[in-house]
């Protein structure tokens, strides 16, 4: 069923402006519904939790909603999930509890296509002893192959951590193959989400991963972000919080000074808006409609993606920096490219006239800039498209681009 676009730009204020917003992998714009719940939080129940008064049992009880919410959309025990500022604070957090396991001679692997919250944080093992190896993408066709992963795996293999879809290239990673060969070898697997999770349904069942993040405010909520655990593998990590608490205080041990509650409840409305696309094509409530939600939401981003593809390819001047496909299964809507003989900073300020949102730079995967050697023209040009943009809008980019081009 398509999706129903007059009803989804109609749930997000912004959308009414004079602007196309296509830099959505900084940062989507944000559900009315949420903005409400959050005000909502704030004016009736703004009390810390745990507390036996009314008011705080209602404060408690809508942290213990959004738990339920997101453990809901990625299909998971609310147990499970851990609530945070941001994926780069929860992968900090998560690296910090991840000490006790690791020791002097074992391994990590990280790739050189993921954002520096996905490397950062575990080469400061090294100092400790823990080797971290890079697996590192073809140059020319921006892949990563699963043959390099094992040829860099060892006995003394600890972890993985790799994105899920590159916030550069666009690519979805098969993350169900890759923790199937990491779990083999007796490694664990930790995915980076952020740049996939706003695009397509979440399911840890299937995908098996170990430990996976994602941002809210990059899926139509607010400054907060959201990462699961295997139960088992909760329980292991070591305690970042007070010393009171124990190796069993989970999630708490690993959420310090408390989470944002407001946050919390409020991202609450960005897991029913999408549950609500999936009853408007007709499926059952939970995660049925959640599936079905995202699968409406991915056909919209691909006919966008097809149409912003189509024009760039028909430019000799243009180099997309990933895969140039628009199939679901493929790619998400986040299209890179280079203009020869033009600096990125020039093509995006060209746009900015028609009041089309796009940008320029590296986006924090700065090791991959680098190494494609494209950091002197000020990294690649980025647009990226969530479903609620439309073909007008990207009929509108390729209007102001094409002069440049």
């Amino acid at each position: 069923m398509a999706l129903d676009i007059d009803f989804v730009r109609s749930q997000f204020p912004a959308l009414s402006s004079e602007w196309a917003f296509m830099d959505n992998a900084g940062g989507s714009q944000t559900l009315e519904r949420v903005a409400a719940r959050i005000s909502d939080y704030l004016l009736t129940s703004n009390v810390q939790t745990g507390a036996s008064y009314e008011p705080s049992l209602r404060s408690t009880e809508r942290v213990r909603e959004a738990r339920r919410a997101y453990a809901r959309f990625m299909n998971v025990d609310p147990s499970e999930i851990v609530m945070g500022a941001s994926t780069t604070a929860l992968l900090r957090y998560l690296s910090e509890a991840m000490t006790g396991k690791l020791a002097a001679g074992d391994e990590i692997i990280v790739t050189n296509t993921d954002h520096e919250a996905n490397i950062g944080p575990w080469l400061k093992h090294e100092a400790r002893g823990v080797s971290v190896k890079i697996w590192h993408c073809d140059p020319e066709s921006f892949e990563l192959d699963l043959d390099n992963l094992k040829a860099l795996m060892s006995e003394r293999t600890k972890l993985v951590c790799v994105t899920h879809a590159s916030n550069i290239l666009g690519t979805i990673n098969p993350i169900r193959p890759i923790a199937d060969l990491v779990h083999e070898a007796g490694a664990e697997l930790c995915v980076d989400a952020v740049a996939y999770a706003p695009h397509r349904a979440l399911d840890m069942q299937a995908l098996r991963a170990d430990y996976y993040i994602f941002s809210s405010y990059k899926v139509f909520g607010p400054h907060f972000a959201v990462m699961y655990g295997k139960g088992d593998k909760l329980a292991e990590l070591d305690n970042i919080y007070h010393f009171f608490f124990s190796k069993q205080s989970v999630p708490h041990k690993l959420e310090p000074g408390n989470i944002n509650y407001e946050s919390a409840y409020g991202a609450i409305g960005a897991v029913d808006y999408v549950e609500e696309l999936g009853l408007k094509a007709g499926a059952s409530a939970g995660r049925p409609a959640i599936e079905a939600g995202f699968a409406d939401i991915a056909e919209q981003e691909r006919a966008l993606t097809e149409r912003l593809m189509d024009f760039l390819k028909t430019r000799n001047s243009v180099r997309i920096i990933g895969r140039r496909s628009s199939d679901i299964e493929d790619r998400v809507s986040t299209v890179s490219f280079m203009v020869e003989g033009k600096d990125s900073k020039a093509v995006v300020e060209a746009v900015d006239p028609a009041k089309v949102g796009i940008r320029h730079g590296h986006f924090y995967a700065y090791r991959l800039i680098v190494d494609l050697g494209l950091m002197d023209r000020n990294g690649v040009v980025r647009v990226s498209m969530v479903h609620y943009n439309t073909l007008a809008e990207v009929d509108r980019l390729i209007a102001a681009l094409e002069p440049t081009l």
